[in-house]
């Protein structure tokens, strides 16, 4: 029989995957199958199960699911966001990505592998600057002033820590208390390498054992105890991880030394000193899990380093803004500001949203956000950034998109989502992972039965002490810490340079990629294309006639080369004529209706589809001006082509440099354009292209996207327009221009800020940075494990009677994750923009 049963609390993929296997373990269950954007179950049972015992399977796992009957329980929405709590967002996620990209509302360890969860950076309006009394703390205002109850001057409140911030000044008190009790224990046990041990003198052993012991109860039931709980959680999850092998190592090494200490008459004499007292090892357990959490301390310093980069570009968005109502300026707070507000924005100031410039001129440095390091000229109607800096002219803006409408918004927003989605070369990782503990759990018996069988006498003593190193030392966490830290600072490090990457699987294709094609108006050429000339036919109309009929039918279309013959038409002082049954033909132009006279303009396909005759001579005229690169738009009225206008569309400046770059670097470069053959000819030998095809639709550049894939190609498309979208989409990276079209943005992997070709070569160092910085990490996770295992084992001891403390096998298993990240942190350091 089957059932289908609604879930609640699922958030990601890696949720419907362990809530799907937790279910598929129930007894009686042959299949279940659950449907994440559903947030149902469907179960294939032998017989009728209960909805209690599912839901008792999965409160045994957590309680961070449930399943109810269709209709009943608290609904659930798969898109769902976490509310914002605290300073940040209040989303939390994992370093590791154990889950993808599963986030929380609250700080606390994650599920899975027990790392403390990492707050995503973001922007939050409730940043803004308050301001307190210092003799009344409760008085709290926006703005500064005067204390109504005792007249004092408000000072500045001093910010909130941010959930990270407190998660280390957490760790760093409790592992300076730690310290603080471990140093007597380690000093109490080395004494007794000591000659004639000065502290016997005082006391016996057994007494100072005992005081070791007393020592030990801070360190392992307060300042690491967290430890131990993420140990049980894993071995009740069956989610082992770094915490089941340090909980079983420092476990066994305290529980062992107080059983000793409690019942020294049930252990042999090789367990005991000369003075019949049992080895203890208290200072093995304290120094190993003191070491630990000095870790710890360190990876949470590491972690506020790897997303620095979001920081920085939080840090431009200001708190304020000054807006003008009624010719008259008010500060507001930034969270304030509506859509259509003026704003003025002063020298040297952050622009506070996106708008437009309304009246002034002035330079701005957008270097922030597009990587750019030379200042923009910006007139009236240009476009202005959240967060870039004006220059020494003050300006009136119109606000046009607020909150996280803002580019600067949306950028930090892509750059969290980057950061934590999972490249698929994590999946080698995550599959290591997944079966090394329960391996290392087995080496290290292995490791005591060896050494109890056939090593030297204390041959216990030995046994034990060799399969607590093993423990300790095989810790996972570099492993899994291996490609989510490069990821994180990549994004970041692109963020910072006006390449914006929509995830990991972009980074690690985009470093495979040996086939580029490239769309040519707004992607090779400015895309601010201009009226250089009108062309007639016959002498039926006149020039001003032909451009007021191009003008009339384009002012009802939003292609660029449509705004550009309108903006010349206003220019040439023509009429602009109203257009009835205005249809867009993708590709191919546009029609309509003006004065009762079927009109139509565009290319040849455009006059095919128009039924209009193209006369030698006209196309002859054409021919010319398309051989200089130029684009030819055809005007038709009835079923006769009358005339023609001229396009030019300017060459970006980078287009060339960068082609010759990428095409160094072994990337074959194809340009695809829907212009005819003789201006994308003439485009392409002022490239050095020796690949391009034109007259291209929508669906022959989704094609061409196909046919090389079938080949074996990895395939990158960069385009920024509507009829760019569905290859953009099909290809293996869609590569957007950051100027483009929302929908071919949408539509991309990696967009690119300032939109040009430069940009793609950036991408491409970058991609080629991470995923070094991987393979780097991978391999001294992987090789530290390799060569660390053996020596803890005693592999060395029959040669050269070398023995690896588990004191200084969790020293280095604390070193290896630390590695791993300032590894990855190198990444801010290197250029992409050569």
């Amino acid at each position: 029989m089957t059932h289908t049963y609604h879930i609640h609390g699922m958030t990601c993929n890696g949720c419907r995957g362990h809530v799907e296997q937790i279910l598929s373990k129930v007894a009686g269950v042959t299949n279940a199958s659950v449907n994440l954007e559903k947030a149902e179950a469907v179960i294939e049972m032998e017989s009728h199960i209960t909805l209690d015992t599912f839901q008792q399977a999965l409160k045994d796992d957590g309680g961070s699911y449930s399943i109810h009957n269709l209709g009943e329980g608290p609904r659930h929405e798969a898109a769902e966001k976490p509310k914002p709590q605290g300073k940040g967002t209040g989303t939390f996620y994992c370093p590791m990505h154990c889950e993808g990209d599963k986030t929380y509302d609250e700080a606390g360890d994650c599920p899975v592998c027990g790392m403390d969860l990492v707050e995503e950076q973001n922007l939050n309006a409730t940043s803004s600057e308050k301001w307190t009394c210092p003799m009344h703390p409760e008085v709290i205002r926006d703005e500064p002033g005067s204390c109504p109850i005792c007249g004092m001057d408000l000072v500045p409140m001093e910010p909130d820590l941010s959930a990270e911030e407190k998660t280390y000044k957490k760790l760093i008190n409790k592992f300076w208390l730690a310290l603080g009790f471990t140093l007597p224990i380690f000093i109490i046990a080395m004494s007794e390498m000591i000659p004639n041990n000065p502290l016997y003198a005082l006391m016996e052993q057994k007494w100072w054992n005992w005081i070791q012991l007393g020592l030990s109860i801070p360190v392992v039931f307060y300042a690491t105890w967290m430890f131990f709980e993420r140990a049980y959680r894993s071995v009740k999850t069956w989610n082992l991880n770094m915490f089941t092998l340090i909980g079983i190592g420092a476990g066994v090494a305290w529980l062992f030394s107080v059983f000793g200490m409690l019942f020294p008459d049930f252990f042999p004499p090789q367990f005991k000193t000369e003075t019949d007292a049992v080895h203890v090892y208290f200072e093995a357990a304290t120094v190993i899990l003191t070491l630990v959490l000095m870790g710890q301390v360190l990876e949470a310093r590491a972690h506020s380093k790897t997303n620095s980069a979001v920081k920085e570009l939080l840090k431009l968005a200001p708190n304020k803004a000054v807006r003008v109502v009624d010719g008259k300026e008010e500060e507001v707070a930034i969270d304030q500001i509506q859509k259509g507000d003026v704003l003025r924005v002063k020298p040297g100031e952050k622009i506070p949203v996106d708008g437009f410039i309304v009246e002034g001129t002035t330079t701005v440095d957008e270097s922030m956000i597009s990587g750019e390091p030379l200042p923009v000229n910006k007139a009236e109607k240009d476009e202005v950034s959240s967060g870039t800096i004006n220059g020494n002219q003050s300006f009136l803006m119109k606000a046009e998109k607020v909150g996280s409408e803002t580019l600067l918004s949306q950028i930090v927003h892509m750059v969290n989502d980057a950061s934590r989605s999972r490249a698929p070369i994590q999946k080698l990782a995550d599959t290591v992972s997944s079966y090394f503990v329960p391996a290392v759990v087995l080496i290290s018996i292995i490791t005591f039965l060896v050494w109890a069988i056939w090593g030297p006498e204390p041959a216990y003593v030995y046994a034990l002490v060799n399969a607590i190193a093993v423990l300790i030392i095989a810790c996972p966490c570099a492993l899994g810490l291996a490609t989510p830290m490069s990821v994180m600072v990549g994004v970041g490090k692109g963020a910072q340079n006006g390449v914006l990457v929509k995830n990991a699987e972009a980074l690690e294709k985009m470093y495979k990629v040996d086939m580029l094609i490239v769309d040519k108006t707004g992607t090779i050429t400015e895309g601010k294309p201009t009226v250089e000339a009108i062309g007639t036919f016959k002498g039926e109309y006149s020039e001003k006639e032909i451009l007021q009929l191009i003008a009339s039918l384009n002012s009802s279309s939003e292609h660029p080369l449509a705004e550009a013959t309108v903006t010349y038409g206003k220019e040439q002082g023509v009429e602009i004529l109203k257009t009835d049954s205005f249809n867009a033909v993708t590709g191919k132009g546009v029609e309509g209706k003006i004065e009762g006279k079927k009109v139509a303009l565009g290319n040849l396909k455009m006059m095919e589809h128009a039924k209009a005759s193209l006369g030698a001579n006209l196309k002859h005229e054409a021919n010319e001006q398309q051989k200089k690169g130029k684009t030819v738009s055809y005007l038709s009225v009835g079923e006769q082509v009358v005339g023609y206008v001229v396009i030019g569309d300017k060459i970006k400046g980078t287009s060339a440099q960068a082609i010759q770059v990428l095409q160094e670097k072994g990337i074959a470069v194809v340009m695809l354009t829907g212009d005819n053959h003789d201006t994308a000819k003439a485009v392409a030998k002022e490239l050095k292209l020796a690949d391009f095809k034109a007259g291209m639709l929508p669906e022959d550049k989704l094609n061409e996207v196909k046919r090389l894939q079938e080949q074996g190609k990895v395939v990158a498309m960069a385009g920024d327009g509507i009829n760019d979208a569905p290859a953009l989409a099909k290809s293996d990276v869609g590569i957007a221009m950051g100027t483009g079209t929302d929908v071919a943005i949408e539509s991309a992997m990696i967009t690119l800020v300032k939109g040009d070709l430069h940009g793609i070569v950036k991408a491409r160092n970058l991609s080629e940075a991470v995923m070094k910085s991987i393979r780097q990490n991978l391999f001294f996770a992987l090789i530290y494990n390799t060569v660390g295992i053996p020596i803890a084992a005693g592999v060395l001891f029959p040669v050269f009677g070398l023995l690896l403390s588990p004191m200084i096998a969790a020293l280095a298993m604390s070193f290896s994750s630390v590695s791993v990240i300032a590894n990855a942190l190198r990444l801010r350091t290197v250029k992409i923009d050569s």
